[in-house]
């Protein structure tokens, strides 16, 4: 069963597999679990990265990327994933990574050289704001509340928004905030591009959460109180936001799904490799029937998640927006990379939890997976939306039918 992917695809993932084994993972267990990674090792491994020749793959060749298309990178992100270093070394980490695809579809070439150079370049970081609390904004983003309203030659942008990865770091916010409080949200809503230092910009701080000392990385609060910015910081047309939201939420929930796959794959080598070294009861416990068949499940299922990621790349590289192939990949891939995480934990038994090992790390990460972009019961919810709005007339006249023989008997 071949996945499908072009020579050059292949073989950049093949440099990236490669700078991830002899560059990434011999710094990942120094650098790892002390708080925020320091910038001059950070420069250091993507440094080594360009000199490789696989940084940033994704981002074009005018603004410091490798001008890969999208079809093509999927398997140098699953490469990048198998350490959580990977990713940030190629500058393929979200959310930057969605914010720089984002830039690049709707910028103006004012703000492609503000904002994108420096970005690709990891000069700076960014943090994309929809999430609120309490009342919305996550997984009903029709419920959105902060706006921004215009006042002459400016935007005043007033809210609350939560859960912004990058939030505390970030030197530029992409707003989602209301512009036409009389419109649907999703035909009411815009991106405002909003510098961090701005006055009225205020983290109230980074939330602690689970896995927060893996890279330093926030997921922040943050208050925008009668924040003022230029007119030309609005990114796209206003009143498109959910439309840009969702050009840049389909590739990046499969870029999500590849990052999370090459992390699988690489808690279950680490679980085999274990457990053909480990003995018990009198041979190695790769040998257990026990053991095999439950690593024969996670392979599988990996295999099948990839093949289901390249099929609705597939759709997005011919213009579709593919929104039910990709909510069926995004539900699919995080349960089954969770579970092969589980799996390698279990097969490693105490050494799992343990740090001498990448696993633990793993599974505090992979968590995440099942609600951010989207949780499971949202893309439930659209798939069968989808599901039930196709119904079958033929069918629904033989059920009638059967029904009504069943009664006359």
């Amino acid at each position: 069963m071949e996945y499908d992917d072009s020579d050059r695809a292949e073989a950049v993932a093949a440099r990236v597999h490669e700078f991830v084994d002899e560059v990434v993972i011999p710094a990942e267990r120094e650098l790892l679990g002390e708080g925020s990674i320091a910038d001059a090792e950070l420069t250091a491994l993507r440094d080594e990265a360009r000199e490789r020749d696989v940084y940033a793959p994704q981002v074009s060749t005018d603004y410091g990327g490798m001008g890969m298309d999208f079809r093509d990178v999927l398997p140098s992100f699953e490469a990048a994933g198998r350490s959580l270093l990977g990713p940030p070394a190629i500058r393929v980490d979200a959310p930057d990574e969605g914010n720089m695809h984002t830039f690049e579809l709707v910028a103006t070439e004012e703000q492609k050289d503000e904002w994108l150079r420096p970005l690709v370049d990891g000069a700076i970081c960014s943090g994309f704001c929809m999430t609120e609390p309490m009342q919305g904004g996550g997984s009903d983003p029709k419920m959105i509340r902060t706006e921004a309203r215009k006042e002459g030659d400016e935007w005043v942008v007033d809210g609350h928004k939560w859960w912004t990865t990058n939030g505390v770091e970030a030197d530029v916010l992409l707003v989602m905030a209301r512009t036409d409080f009389d419109a649907h949200p999703y035909s009411g809503c815009s991106i405002i591009l909003v510098p961090a230092d701005t006055p009225g910009v205020e983290i109230e701080r980074g939330i602690p959460h689970m896995a927060d000392d893996q890279l330093g990385t926030s997921h922040a609060e943050i208050r925008f109180r009668d924040v003022r910015v230029p007119a030309e910081n609005l990114l796209g047309e206003e009143n498109e936001g959910f439309t840009i939201a969702q050009q840049r939420l389909g590739p990046a929930r499969l870029t999500h799904c590849m990052r999370y796959s090459g992390m699988a794959q690489r808690a279950l080598d680490v679980a085999k490799a274990y457990a053909t070294k480990r003995e018990a009861f009198g041979s190695p416990i790769a040998d257990k029937q026990g053991v095999r068949f439950a690593v024969a499940e996670a392979e599988t299922e990996l295999h099948a998640a990839r093949c289901a990621v390249r099929h609705a790349a597939d759709r997005i590289a011919a213009g579709e927006a593919a929104r039910i192939e990709v909510s069926m990949s995004k539900l699919y891939t995080s349960n089954v990379v969770q579970d092969a995480i589980d799996t390698a934990m279990q097969l490693c038994g105490a050494n799992g939890i343990g740090k001498d090992l990448p696993l633990a790390d793993f599974y505090q990460n992979v968590r995440q997976f099942r609600f951010v972009d989207g949780a499971d019961e949202v893309h439930k919810r659209v798939i069968a939306r989808d599901a039930f709005s196709a119904v079958d007339e033929t069918e629904l006249s033989n059920v009638t039918r059967y029904r009504g023989a069943f009664r006359d008997g």
